[in-house]
């Protein structure tokens, strides 16, 4: 039984044959899960950050360079797509490439990438639902929409009396309605992301089109500001640079995680029309859509405000307040929260096609791939894991927890990028619907550029990472390895 024994092809056109999953998602379907996916709270923050401490007006160029690495990693996700069109994504590309072991260890990182995930949105989300509700003079209790350390540090800013208990009510109820909407059915999710990315895309146009009004060109002179050394919170050098070319490269690295999500589609695999042309379509499409609205999107907030002057939390709401359009304000963080709705959506919704995947390997218990008798909906894993995230994001504060969501996500899109290329050197013969344009140069850039970003992590992260991996090889050793169903594959040959 070896850690390195691959899952048969006819093994996975098998689980094609039988799913019980209802295949409802169109190619534009998919495309608009990817896209709900991928436009969240990012644009409406992190572009402020990246703007105005690394890379400036550049920072349309460092959404560029993020979107080209993304794109490497989406090219090989889409041709394994149309190879292996099941629910498992980067999991099931491995187990047919690599071996099992190195699936496993995807499969268990992934939920680095789609559990935490989810529940750093749902704290994110609480964020932007009381500043709504602030709009309206509503204000929450501050121990009512935070975790408790994060209340008692609120608190102290205020100089109130710490509160001796925190429960974040908002994180904790819509994690409970998108759990809801997912057990209900994959149209049902589908449906409700469609009109959620109708808002956020008519959004993203209204800052597009409204703010192209109010550009100073010479708010983008210089485009790429003069390198400074960067200083600590103690005002020290730190041996790094900022803006500059170093400082668009950095700009990069934070600004590429408002891109993580497009991978998501591969996990719909199992529940779309033709998944094999439709699945690598809407990866692609998706991803190509959000750089073009990420790119324009920066050059007018970059435009309307000059990047010294932009406000790090809310930078697109602060330069529509900041010209004396107020009302916008309402409208953007309308779009946030619903934006951010649908980022939890897709990742949970991935989170419980990854599980069930694994599952019907029998690499999890069979409990993670019982299906709804009415919905056809793993209903069981979709309330466990809607439990997990709605507590975790009520009580923890995830400030730090977030980068572990990017390290699962990077370790993924590099697996990826070195199973396909094992593939095609392999499996030569297999039928491609889609295949990577200079498979070995796209997969080798692709590889590169998910590692590099690994580097830029910080070091207590990486130590959580090792002992996390370390906790999943340990599972697998003991429960996985004894019962998967490659068992049996093996005592018959």
């Amino acid at each position: 039984m070896s850690i390195w024994r691959l899952k048969p092809v006819s093994a996975f056109e098998a689980d094609m044959k039988k799913s019980d999953l209802k295949r409802v998602l169109t190619k534009w379907g998919l495309t608009s899960l990817g896209i709900g996916a991928i436009i969240g709270g990012g644009i409406f923050t992190l572009t402020g950050i990246a703007a105005h401490d690394y890379a400036g007006p550049a920072l349309a160029l460092s959404f560029v360079i993020a979107g080209i690495g993304c794109l490497f990693a989406s090219l090989c996700y889409a041709e394994f797509a149309s190879v292996l069109p099941v629910e498992g994504s980067a999991y099931a590309y491995a187990y047919g490439t690599v071996g099992e072991l190195f699936a496993w260890f995807i499969g268990w990182n992934l939920i680095l990438e789609y559990m935490m995930g989810a529940t750093t949105v749902a704290v994110a989300w609480s964020g932007y639902f009381v500043k709504l509700l602030h709009i309206f003079h509503i204000d929450f209790p501050i121990w009512l929409c935070n975790d408790l350390a994060t209340a008692t540090e609120k608190c102290k800013e205020l100089g109130l009396a710490a509160p001796s208990f925190a429960f974040n009510l908002p994180a904790f109820i819509i994690t409970w309605i998108v759990t809801a909407i997912l057990v209900k059915g994959i149209k049902e999710a589908a449906k409700t992301n469609n009109i959620i990315v109708i808002i956020k895309i008519a959004v993203v146009l209204f800052v597009i089109i409204v703010g192209a009004f109010y550009i100073n060109t010479e708010n983008w002179t210089p485009f790429i500001p003069e390198a400074v050394p960067a200083l600590d919170e103690a005002g020290k050098e730190t041996g790094k640079m900022n803006f500059g070319f170093g400082g668009v490269l950095t700009a990069a690295t934070i600004v590429f995680f408002a891109y993580i999500g497009f991978d998501a589609v591969s996990t719909q695999a199992g529940e779309a029309i033709n998944p094999k042309k439709d699945v690598p379509f809407a990866i692609v499409a998706s991803l190509i859509i959000c750089t073009l609205l990420y790119i324009l999107v920066s050059l007018v907030l970059t435009g309307m405000v000059k990047y010294t002057e932009l406000d790090k939390a809310a930078p697109v709401a602060s330069a529509f307040s900041g010209i004396g359009l107020n009302w916008a304000v309402l409208i953007i963080t309308i779009a946030a929260t619903a934006g951010l709705t649908s980022v939890m959506l897709v990742m949970m919704l991935g989170q419980t096609r990854i599980f069930l995947g694994m599952s019907k390997d029998g690499l999890l218990p069979k409990f993670f791939k019982t299906l709804h008798p009415n919905f056809k909906t793993p209903h069981k894993s979709t309330i466990l894991v809607g439990c997990i995230i709605s507590l975790v994001a009520a009580f923890t504060p995830i400030d730090k927890v977030s980068e572990m969501c990017s390290m699962g996500t990077l370790l993924a899109f590099a697996m990826v990028c070195v199973a396909v290329m094992i593939l095609r050197y392999k499996k030569p013969e297999l039928e491609r619907p889609y295949k990577t344009p200079a498979v070995y140069l796209v997969g080798s850039l692709g590889v590169g550029f998910n590692v590099f970003l690994m580097t830029q992590v910080r070091l207590e992260t990486w130590k959580f990472f090792l002992v996390w991996g370390t906790l999943g090889v340990v599972v697998y050793f003991l429960y996985s390895k004894k019962k998967s169903n490659l068992n049996n594959l093996d005592n018959q040959n």
